[in-house]
């Protein structure tokens, strides 16, 4: 577990605990997230979420030549930089007025499906279930592993796994069957992705006007044998989630409001259809709605919008409880968008970073995350917009708007239905993901494996159609382009994680203002200016805890399940930025030979 540090405070109504984890272990970056406990009525009272270092990508952005953008913003990154490198390229298009040929946006899919399957994997199986494994289930419910020796499991059938403990054990880091297995598994997703973008995770073959990649016959092959090769996998592990989260329910009945916040969901929406989409902003309602999974606003179960123009219109950065000083009396960027709508002072294309550090103050500014919002028109609101972790997000929008209708992938409007054919082991299978009554931690967990069978579903389409442009001789892959002297682009997409978008703005030829905004700010922001609480925080304060443990030798497990759920990934939230050009240090480590001589 991560470190921690407790303090007792008394209070008139109980014995508040106050309990740190800095940084949160088995993610990347520095988040911190402070508690206070009341264990006398097992809940959480309070939650701070924060982050210890300062984002300036935007601030040296500034003047660069555009096509660099998707290069450089991939460094945001180590876990996700090719949906950076992708978000960049789309927002590049529509400044450049330049439509790739299609058989570059399916490579891209490709691409990008293949880093879904890689990251939602190794993230599931590898990290957030060492929180459900037997050795720590047996650490901090001894009561709830015991039951599991003696749960059948009821989809056994397809895994091979007698008991919910048997499952269980095997998600032991390390030495467990299915942790191994899943290892395995990251290596073959990653050569898939590298048969598309090049280099994982820094492409080196994506860029605006399409691709470098050669869509030789072989390169389509190579690929899919690896698709297939994972297919029994991927379908054993949907079983294994959906045994071991059923048993979570009825083992500690209330386990529901574990994470449990408002249903505030946001999709920006993930590969593009070329046969509709042409970068243009004037169309891009049409493009947005046709992608393979729909972007959209969820709000109390409500589909509120589908259209990008109103989700890039309703973004607004709050600062409130972030180290930032306020920009709205800075000279604007955009006033209108193509469209001639008013762009907000507080949107990204009108926003200027302007670091203010200063000590950690809980009652007043305590993170370098800022608190994006998505302004709600009907209610005046500013929503504490999350991704769900990206999946539920992702899949309950596509499945509300009832837009994708494919081979292998099909919408009810309350499900998403998904078609797996015969693999090695398994017969045929077809998968259905349920909008659930709950935004909770179990069900953002459960939605990351079914998503991963989602795209390995959309990958075979995208194969199809790459291997159909391969047999008709179209097999162009670039479409040549010049940077205006002026110009404005947005860029929308999936990270990993959820949400990505990125707003440019040229000016004289060059980067006059550049905003790439993922999930992590959205998910890990503080308290805002209207003092809403981020996602993170508001997932936390209040929830029950039903770990055994009293607080002398507390892990904290349900608190860190709430947060883990979200797939929490720092390096997007925050960078380092000295000014002036100014050089901190000089270092020579040569690769070879230092040890001798």
């Amino acid at each position: 577990m991560a470190a921690r540090t407790t303090q007792r405070a008394a209070t008139e109504s109980a014995q508040l605990v106050e309990m740190s984890w800095d940084p949160i272990t088995r993610i990347i970056g520095n988040l911190g997230i402070y508690t206070k406990i009341d264990f006398a009525n097992r809940r959480v009272a309070e939650c701070h979420s924060t982050s210890s270092l300062f984002r300036g990508y935007p601030m040296f952005m500034k003047g660069k030549d555009p096509r660099d953008a998707g290069f450089i913003t991939s460094r945001i990154c180590g876990i996700c930089g090719d949906n950076h490198t992708t978000c960049s390229v789309y927002a590049q298009q529509m400044a450049y007025n330049v439509k790739p040929p299609p058989m570059a946006e399916w490579i891209v899919n490709l691409g990008e499906a293949a880093e879904y399957m890689f990251d939602h994997t190794i993230f599931q199986d590898n990290l957030v279930f060492v929180d459900y494994c037997a050795a720590m289930v047996a650490q901090t419910n001894p009561s709830v592993m015991a039951r599991a020796e003696n749960t059948p499991a009821p989809n056994g059938g397809i895994h091979g796994y007698r008991t919910i403990a048997d499952i269980m054990r095997s998600f032991n880091p390390f030495e467990g069957e299915f942790y191994r297995e899943a290892l395995r598994m990251s290596r073959v997703t990653r050569e898939m992705f590298c048969l598309m973008e090049g280099r994982h995770v820094h492409p080196s073959t994506v860029y605006p006007g399409g691709v470098g990649t050669m869509p030789e016959p072989t390169v389509f092959t190579d690929y899919l044998s690896r698709l297939l090769s994972m297919l029994d996998f991927v379908k054993k592990s949907v079983a294994m989630n959906d045994d071991v989260f059923d048993f979570f329910y009825q083992a500690l009945p209330g386990y529901e409001e574990v994470g449990r916040r408002r249903v505030l969901l946001g999709c920006w929406g993930a590969w593009q259809d070329p046969t509709v989409c042409d970068y243009r902003y004037e169309t891009m309602n049409d493009w947005g709605r046709a992608m393979f999974v729909t972007p959209g606003i969820v709000v109390d179960g409500e589909l509120v919008t589908t259209n990008l123009v109103d989700i890039n219109l309703g973004i607004r950065i709050l600062l409130g409880s972030s180290y930032y000083g306020d920009w709205v009396n800075e000279e604007p960027f955009v006033t209108r968008d193509p469209l001639g709508n008013p762009v907000d002072m507080r949107h990204p294309w009108n926003q200027t970073t302007l670091p203010e550090p200063q000590k950690r103050d809980f009652s007043g500014r305590y993170s370098w995350v800022m608190s994006p919002r998505w302004y709600d028109q009907r209610s005046g609101e500013h929503l504490a917009l999350d991704t769900g972790g990206g999946p539920f997000a992702r899949l309950y929008t596509t499945a509300l708007a009832g837009l994708v209708n494919t081979p292998y992938v099909t919408t009810t409007g309350r499900s998403v239905q998904i078609s797996l054919p015969k693999s090695e082991r398994l017969p045929e299978m077809t998968l259905e993901w349920k909008i659930p009554p709950w935004s909770n931690a179990i069900e953002r967990n459960r939605a990351r494996v079914y998503f991963v069978a989602y795209s390995a579903a959309m990958a075979l389409l995208f194969l199809e159609q790459a291997m159909e442009r391969v047999r008709a001789g179209d097999i162009r892959v670039f479409t040549d382009f010049k940077v205006p002297d002026e110009a404005i682009g947005c860029g929308f997409h999936e990270a990993v994680r959820g949400v990505l978008s990125h707003h440019l703005v040229i000016q004289d030829g060059k980067i006059a203002n550049y905003h790439p905004y993922p999930p992590t700010p959205w998910n890990a922001s503080p308290r805002d200016s209207f003092g809403t609480p981020g996602p993170y925080e508001d997932a936390v304060q209040d929830m029950p805890i039903f770990e055994e443990n009293g607080p002398d030798d507390f892990k904290g497990v349900d608190i860190m399940r709430a947060v883990r759920s979200f797939d929490p990934c720092l390096p997007c939230g925050v960078h380092m930025y000295v000014g002036n050009g100014r050089t901190i240090t000089q270092r020579h480590s040569p690769m070879l030979g230092a040890q001798h001589g």
